[in-house]
């Protein structure tokens, strides 16, 4: 029998419940509000992924940067070498300097003095020697006076350079070299510079953030980027930055005397998803 009161009609509607029809508008209605949804939120939401993307690529960037113009200020004057194939920066890495007992002070006998004729392999120096980090030790290199020509031109290391001699020990004050190549090559103040090695920034650019900013150094002294493999004391040179898209580099002479130049690194970075960002940086090189 049918219920025919007011509460058996009132269960059998709740018992009826939705049938496809209004399911399947729900579904649509639903799919409409949030296509909408999605439409308003996408563009914020892209517009913050590229926005942090930008921004760690431009630390990314800076902290390159901050390194290779620190680095850069320490180079050996006239030292600095700018490759466009393939791109890179290359110079000889100072780590202290000091000034050298000369023959002309009159030193007494408990001194002894830089001698340009090449009969002595040690010399004294001036006062303490450096310490800590900045510490003379064997292997090291003792350049006077450098210039861009020879005879005093530390790139020619192995060849005709007359200005670097290489550092056998230290003891005390007193640096004994391997071989004294110093000839005639005075410095107007007894200076001398302490090279540590090579340092060769090498930029290899490529699409989708896949190029690389490299550091390479070797304790010894070698000129140009024709061999990689000799430019590097370990077997990975350390990269110090990815998603390079792009390198220039420029060394302009500044006017003047002794005015030194100007070192301009302009760094372009990718990323995957397309964004770039590009930050440059100058600094004053002293080529005294």
């Amino acid at each position: 029998m049918r219920p025919t009161t007011d509460t058996g009609r009132a269960l059998t509607r709740r018992q009826r419940g939705f049938t496809l029809v209004e399911a399947i508008i729900v579904i649509v209605i639903t799919g409409i509000i949030a296509g909408m949804v999605a439409i308003f939120i996408r563009m914020p939401v892209r517009s913050q992924v590229d926005t942090q993307a930008r921004a760690d690529m431009a630390d990314a960037a800076d902290l390159a940067l901050r390194r290779m113009t620190r680095e850069l200020r320490l180079a050996l004057p006239h030292t600095v070498t700018v490759f466009t194939n393939p791109v890179a920066i290359q110079f000889l890495l100072t780590k202290a300097g000091g000034r050298y007992i000369d023959v002309n002070d009159r030193p007494p006998d408990t001194l002894l003095p830089l001698d340009f004729s090449g009969a002595s392999n040690g010399f004294d120096m001036v006062g303490t020697a450096p310490a800590g980090r900045q510490a003379i030790v064997a292997g090291d290199y003792i350049a006077i006076a450098n210039t861009d020509a020879l005879p005093a031109y530390a790139w020619a290391f192995d060849g005709a350079a007359d200005n670097i001699s290489q550092v056998a020990a230290v003891n005390g004050s007193r640096v004994t070299l391997q071989a004294n190549k110093f000839r005639d090559t005075v410095s107007p103040s007894q200076s001398f510079q302490v090279v540590t090695g090579t340092v060769t920034y090498l930029c290899t650019p490529a699409a989708n953030g896949a190029g690389t900013l490299q550091r390479y150094f070797t304790r010894r002294i070698v000129p140009g980027v024709g061999n990689l493999a000799a430019l590097n004391d370990t077997a990975t040179p350390p990269i110090l930055t990815t998603m390079v898209g792009g390198c220039n580099f420029s060394n302009n002479p500044l006017r003047g005397q002794n005015a030194g130049s100007l070192m301009t690194l302009v760094l372009t970075l990718q990323h995957a998803n397309g964004e770039r960002a590009q930050l440059s940086r100058q600094t004053q090189l002293d080529n005294p």
